[in-house]
């Protein structure tokens, strides 16, 4: 995430609920996509759910890049 994405992010974090909600989730993905990369080996149901917690996170920053773009086509 760029420089301006993160300042827009925290500008509107605080009043925007869905924004709020999609960023939760992104940091819950991640953390949980944290825990499978601590493991030396994944079981083959791990690797499958790293993969599917890795397309959730990616949709995830999907809508919050998409939400903050409004914002940024808002303000000019």
């Amino acid at each position: 995430m760029e420089r301006r994405e993160e300042e827009l992010l925290r500008q509107h974090l605080e009043h925007d609920n869905e924004l709020a909600t999609v960023y939760e989730q992104h940091q819950a993905f991640k953390r949980q996509l944290e825990q499978f990369r601590s493991k030396h080996y994944l079981t083959p149901a791990e690797e499958v759910e790293e993969k599917r917690i890795q397309k959730l996170k990616l949709a995830s920053k999907d809508r919050m890049m998409a939400i903050l773009h409004r914002y940024e086509h808002e303000a000019r």
